[in-house]
């Protein structure tokens, strides 16, 4: 049977958080906000193994997950990997390499954002659905509503972009282990800014699966008490 696995690149710094250490330790809820990413990923019914890639120096995991029981809390689905790379692309192709002997190239990678730990299991369990069958792939995305303004030079308004059909980019992007990796094999790192762009890179169209507003990507400090407010909000009463 075809398997489903999700991979998560863990190996940045997260430098624009300006905190003490990379942002999926930062306390959310009182866990770090890894942990919460990691929970929606293993209560995915489809999902059979979540790889989590973090930097061969990394020495923040073992302290922030400290007094978390991870084999129970997520279903023994967790494995860490220590191969992480200078940039995303690098970081998911050596993780990707690394499994690729329990996988077959038919089998799916759902690649997802660390820091983006309001992710409901429910929106995962439908971007597999929606693309299981697909000879492509695909990723969670939601039209862009607001007005788009390109600026100059001088931060002025040099033009309003059309909206029309545009969208935002959200994880998890689902596409079979083969084809990424060979994908991110061939990519220049320097233009693959996600794993749809490396496909692209390819002549192919990934599918784009309606996602949830609600998926933020935690960037800025603020970022957090919007993920808090989220999280609290799909708590059951």
């Amino acid at each position: 049977m075809t398997r489903f696995v999700a991979l998560l690149p863990a190996a940045g710094s997260g430098s624009r958080m300006t905190a003490d250490r990379p942002k999926q330790y930062l306390p959310l809820l009182g866990k770090p906000l890894l942990f919460h990413t990691l929970l929606a990923l293993a209560d995915t019914p489809e999902i059979d193994q979540v790889v989590l890639v973090l930097s061969p120096e990394d020495t923040g995991f073992d302290a922030a997950l400290t007094g978390i029981d991870l084999d129970s809390e997520l279903s023994g689905k967790l494995t860490v990997l220590r191969c992480g790379g200078d940039s995303r692309a690098e970081t998911v192709r050596n993780g990707l390499t690394a499994i690729a002997s329990n996988l077959a190239t038919d089998d799916w990678v759902l690649v997802h954002d660390a820091a983006r730990p309001c992710l409901r299991s429910t929106i995962v369990s439908k971007l597999i659905v929606s693309l299981r069958d697909d000879p492509v792939g695909g990723l969670l995305a939601v039209p862009i509503a607001d007005t788009l303004k390109r600026a100059d030079s001088a931060e002025r308004i040099a033009a309003t972009v059309p909206r029309d059909a545009l969208w935002r980019a959200q994880t998890p992007q689902m596409f079979r282990h083969g084809m990424l990796l060979a994908a991110l094999q061939t990519g220049a790192d320097g233009s693959i800014t996600d794993e749809a762009s490396a496909i692209e890179a390819q002549g192919l169209a990934p599918r784009l699966v309606m996602g949830d507003e609600r998926n933020i990507k935690v960037t800025y400090p603020t970022d957090l008490a919007l993920a808090a407010l989220y999280l609290q909000a799909a708590q059951p009463d």
